[in-house]
């Protein structure tokens, strides 16, 4: 009975077991991942890539003027970090389904709002971002899996091709880099620091016990940037009193207090806090 009762459990585990078991084989056209910094902007492909396998591409197995999702399995997606120009059309920043209609002398590349569809079945034309166009050229050599790859950089562009069999499909990327070195050039060299990071400084300084004389410099740099800030005006308060400037230090209070009132947001709290410190050095 017992033996019995052994088979039949071992049957049941072995029903359990081959449930739950599951079989992973190699994809047919396996994913791929393609990063690439163009100047200052990421780029991210995702797609499945189908294989040549003896079998001629373009005009057959992928026809000329119809829709394609420009990979297996599922649309390609494209993801940018900044706003970009492709073959000089603007693609605002975010992540997109990439289509294309292949013809024999020119290819239509279509940027999709739409990230949900798995294939062209449910694509819809007034769901596009941006559409280009692009002449597609022969390689004297073929590309057997299908290739997402970027090159011909510049300082602020490069080339994205798509390539497979003997056909390669290059379109020109030029991204925003030169304007925002610029303004990095005018704010770091031109403009120095932000208020709030003099302001910080010399609050670091202040609290610490450090070189008081310098933490009094930077906030002065911080209200010159900010004459409204009556809170750093409070700040240079708190430093001329550590410094032992009890007149200075109560005429920088009423000035807060004078730039707090005229303030349209309100003072928050900073009259009452500069009465109070005035209070505390008399």
């Amino acid at each position: 009975m017992k033996k019995t009762k052994f088979i039949a459990l071992a049957i049941v585990a072995s029903f359990a077991f081959n449930a739950n078991a599951q079989i992973e084989s190699p994809q047919p056209s396996p994913l791929g991942e393609v990063e690439q910094k163009i100047g200052l902007t990421d780029i991210e492909i995702e797609y499945s890539r189908p294989g040549k396998k003896g079998r001629e591409i373009f005009g057959k197995l992928v026809p000329y003027g119809k829709i394609w999702r420009t990979g297996a399995n599922a649309s390609t997606k494209i993801e940018v970090s900044d706003d970009i120009k492709i073959n000089g059309k603007e693609l605002k920043e975010g992540k997109y389904a990439l289509y294309a209609i292949p013809g024999e002398t020119e290819w239509t590349i279509i940027f999709h709002n739409n990230l949900k569809h798995w294939g062209v079945g449910e694509y819809k034309e007034e769901e596009d971002a941006l559409r280009i166009t692009a002449k597609p050229t022969k390689s004297g050599t073929t590309v057997e899996t299908l290739t997402f790859q970027f090159g011909n950089f510049t300082s602020t562009g490069g080339k994205l091709m798509l390539m497979w069999d003997n056909t390669i499909v290059a379109m020109d990327i030029e991204t925003n880099a030169m304007e925002k070195v610029e303004a990095q050039i005018n704010k770091t060299l031109v403009e120095g620091p932000s208020a709030s990071s003099y302001a910080k400084g010399a609050e670091f300084y202040m609290e610490n016990g450090k070189d008081l004389e310098q933490a009094l410099a930077w906030m002065d740099k911080a209200i010159e940037k900010r004459a409204d800030a009556f809170w750093y005006i409070h700040g240079k308060a708190k430093i001329l009193a550590k410094l032992g400037k009890k007149k200075e230090a109560i005429a920088a209070a009423n000035k807060s207090i004078e730039v707090a009132k005229a303030s349209k947001n309100g003072d928050y709290g900073y009259v009452a806090k500069n009465e109070e410190f005035i209070k505390s050095l008399k």
